[in-house]
């Protein structure tokens, strides 16, 4: 399937806000429905601040100013909550607006149950929704996949919305406090680095010690083995000497007693 993606935003937006500037009363209404149903058009805060559309917001056409207010920061339980203060939706704006919400849910969690998007939708069907939301990721305002098993729509991207002024304080809060969790996360790695680097060179020293014990027990077994050799050596020569003592006297011996016996053998004849 091939979807022709619009240029989101910035660009789109760029034409209704020059038209703006000579747009007076029910003409900037005219210009602000059609800013509403455009497609890629989902930021709406450069709008809101013209001079020519600011000025409806306490005149006879507030309704077209608060339904631009509605698009720009509101979602579409906001509509239904209170639709007098606003202009008729058509079913394109009603459906922008529905996209508009579940990227407002995106940024509260990564993973949106469907029970909260059909309330937040004001839908009853789950296949209506799951549609829906198809035709979301397809504008490119969000990157996500639907998990039908557990009901889940988890989230991967959502594109950012316009800010009120007075959020302004609450992003720079939230902002302090992820570079404090940055800085604790830091601080954190930098201790383990110290203490793997403390272990590491222990380890080291450690195995310079095994490794030159290793080399004095060869050291002390090489010269164990050398003195058993020698000894043994001079043992056996020792014995030599002696055997060969032994085997000397024992033939003078036996020398002597052949000539003993000779001579009684004489005399007795």
């Amino acid at each position: 399937m091939v979807v022709d993606k619009s240029p989101i935003s910035g660009n789109a937006l760029e034409q209704f806000v020059l038209l703006s500037k000579s747009a007076k009363g029910a003409a900037c209404v005219e210009l602000i429905k059609q800013a509403l149903e455009a497609p890629g058009v989902y930021v709406f805060g450069e709008l809101l601040d013209m001079p020519n559309i600011t000025e409806l917001e306490n005149g006879p056409f507030k309704n077209a100013f608060n339904a631009l207010s509605l698009f720009a920061y509101g979602t579409f339980k906001d509509y239904i909550a209170n639709p007098a203060e606003y202009f008729e939706l058509t079913p394109l704006q009603k459906k922008k607006l529905q996209h508009l919400s579940i990227v407002t849910l995106a940024t509260k969690t990564k993973c949106i149950q469907y029970n909260t998007l059909l309330q937040e939708l004001d839908m009853k069907n789950v296949r209506d929704l799951e549609d829906l939301i198809i035709e979301a990721i397809y504008a490119d305002i969000i990157h996500g996949k639907l998990d039908q098993k557990n009901s889940l729509l988890e989230i991967d991207y959502a594109l950012g919305r316009d800010i009120r002024a007075k959020d302004i304080n609450i992003i720079v809060n939230c902002l302090d406090e992820w570079c404090s969790a940055c800085e604790g996360v830091l601080s954190c790695v930098e201790t383990q680095i110290i203490r793997a680097n403390t272990e590491k060179t222990r380890c080291m020293t450690r195995k310079g010690e095994i490794e030159q014990e290793i080399v004095n027990i060869k050291k002390t077994l090489k010269t164990q083995l050398q003195e058993r050799s020698d000894g043994t050596d001079e043992a056996m020569a020792t014995d030599n000497r002696e055997a060969a003592a032994t085997g000397e006297k024992s033939k003078k011996t036996t020398k002597t007693k052949g000539i003993r016996h000779s001579g009684k053998f004489w005399l007795k004849s």
